[in-house]
């Protein structure tokens, strides 16, 4: 009895080193097998729980999922991207405009837009500053080659300066020595560091193109919406500043006119600096209402391995931020889109491990968490705008969001998915999902959020269509509504984890094919507006 059960054990020991050492024919099928309910659950659980705060971008929450993302990411032994070789990309919208500006001269107060104007970018919130002298300094330059500052002492004081750079009669600059303009008449910026370095307070600018400028100036300074970019840091940065037309100038200028005058005609004649001091009354308040929104991207990369097609990348994404909580309730977001985060987790990891064992992909693939999402698509969008990769390079983004529940009108049978957007711009995409399915998962493919005329349209509604928008193939999949969308009980104890599961191998599977095929897919369809 006891020999034949040894006899059996080393059997069947010797059965499953074999297995190991020769795993299935097809490779895609041992790595999408990894994909499982399990570890899923485990995401899930984490991303979807009250600790998270709804993951809403901007805010505390969303900070601690991007590092549990961070950490699950790091954990598969990826490298970082980008130079700094991080596992995020920073994101940032912001609204800068003024809640209050108020100039006034000698007693007078100026209208803002039509006697001077100010851009809120590049001020710094501030009270009242009140002064009796400015001081006309020719350019506000400071270079080896010309030095508008020398030894001038000029902390907390306002200067006048003129756009633009000296030049002699021939047009010739004397600071790039050339006709060609120096960089100081390209970037202002350059200016109101300088002024800041002399602990220059305010830098009045004299524009000699106001009328022309003042149109542009109107249209930002007004504008109240969210825009992509970082924060200039004005007060870390820049001296305060507004610009003036001439007749403005003239009013500060009073009695001393012909003085600058003069000094005007010395810099462009000689070349050398001459500063003008002038007694006028001035007050400036400056305070703007800020509104900005910082997020993070998360990303897990995977380097191809073929020499020449790991220069082509596929981008897979999911958005991991969702709605936060209202007072005391807590939006978990554990269907959206806890659940395509945590897909896309998974089928990194598919990839890491296939990678581990030599068996691919060829191609490289970046799996994207973005956030920003429910504020209107801003993760993706900042992406597109900054990619760390070439967009020309990337074949194709497959998009999760919704993938852990069934709608009504599956709820007889939760083996489906519907599929969004994959005929739009490649057939080949369309029909190398649908073969993967057909080969693999049998899932029920239901096209009815991808018609053009669906009143729904969620075609342009989530993460992929940033991608799409600039010609790039992209397949979107989602599990449809229900009773609990944007509501405070969408909860992971309504998750259908082997449903998400097989929507996952899906999606790896399809991913797998595009980062291993001989060709690229092409873009063969027209550009759907």
């Amino acid at each position: 009895m006891i020999k034949t059960s040894l006899v059996l054990f080393f059997a069947l020991l010797g059965l499953n080193l074999f297995a190991q050492e020769r795993p299935t024919e097809d490779p895609a099928i041992t790595y999408a097998n990894t994909i499982t309910v399990e570890d899923l659950t485990r995401h899930l659980t984490v991303l979807a729980d009250d600790e998270m705060e709804g993951r809403e971008t901007g805010q505390p929450g969303q900070y601690k999922a991007a590092r549990y993302l961070e950490e699950i990411i790091k954990g598969y032994g990826l490298p970082g991207v980008g130079p700094e070789q991080t596992y995020s990309q920073p994101i940032s919208f912001i609204s800068e405009r003024w809640q209050e500006i108020d100039f006034v001269i000698n007693g007078s107060s100026k209208r803002h837009l039509w006697d001077y104007y100010a851009y809120p970018s590049k001020n710094a919130d501030r009270a009242k500053v009140m002064t009796d002298e400015v001081v006309f300094l020719g350019y506000g330059i400071e270079s080896e080659e010309y030095d508008d500052y020398g030894n001038q002492k000029l902390e907390g004081k306002t200067i006048l300066i003129m756009d633009g750079e000296p030049k002699d009669r021939d047009g010739v600059s004397y600071v790039s020595g050339t006709e060609e303009a120096s960089v100081w008449s390209e970037d202002i910026s350059l200016k109101l560091k300088a002024a800041r370095r002399h602990g220059v307070e305010t830098v009045l600018i004299l524009d000699p193109n106001f009328q022309r400028n003042l149109s542009s100036a109107r249209k930002i300074s007004l504008d109240s919406r969210m825009h992509m970019g970082f924060s200039e840091k004005p007060a870390d940065n820049y001296s305060n500043s507004i610009y003036i037309s001439s007749e403005t100038a003239k009013t500060i200028l009073g009695s001393s006119y012909g003085k600058v005058v003069k000094a005007r005609k010395r810099i462009e004649k000689k070349g050398k600096p001459k500063s003008v001091s002038i007694s006028v009354d001035l007050a400036l308040t400056q305070q703007k209402k800020v509104k900005e929104l910082l997020g993070e991207n998360m990303l897990a990369y995977v380097e191809g391995s073929d020499p020449v097609l790991k220069d082509e990348l596929l981008i897979v994404t999911a958005h991991y931020d969702h709605i936060g909580r209202r007072g005391n309730s807590i939006f978990n977001g554990a269907d959206d889109n806890g659940s395509g985060t945590s897909t896309v987790l998974e089928i990194a990891q598919a990839f890491t491990l296939a990678k581990e064992a030599g068996v691919g992909p060829r191609r490289s693939v970046l799996f994207m968490l973005v956030s920003g999402e429910e504020k209107g698509l801003l993760g993706s969008e900042f992406y597109v705008n900054h990619p760390l990769f070439p967009l020309e390079s990337t074949i194709a983004n497959i998009n999760v969001d919704m993938v852990g529940r069934v709608d009504e009108k599956h709820a007889a049978d939760p083996n489906y998915i519907y599929v969004i957007g994959s005929d739009r711009l490649s057939t080949s995409l369309h029909e190398i999902n649908e073969a993967a399915n057909e080969k693999y998962t049998q899932l029920a493919l239901d096209y009815t959020y991808n018609a053009e005329d669906d009143p729904n349209r969620y075609y342009y509604r989530s993460d992929h269509y940033n991608f799409a928008e600039r010609g790039i193939p992209a397949v979107f999949y989602f599990n449809g509504t229900h009773a609990d969308y944007h509501q405070d009980t969408d909860t992971v104890d309504k998750i259908n984890f082997e449903k998400m599961a097989r929507i996952g191998k899906l999606v790896f599977y399809t991913a797998w094919e595009l980062a291993n095929r001989d060709e690229r897919i092409k873009v063969d369809v027209g550009v759907k507006p």
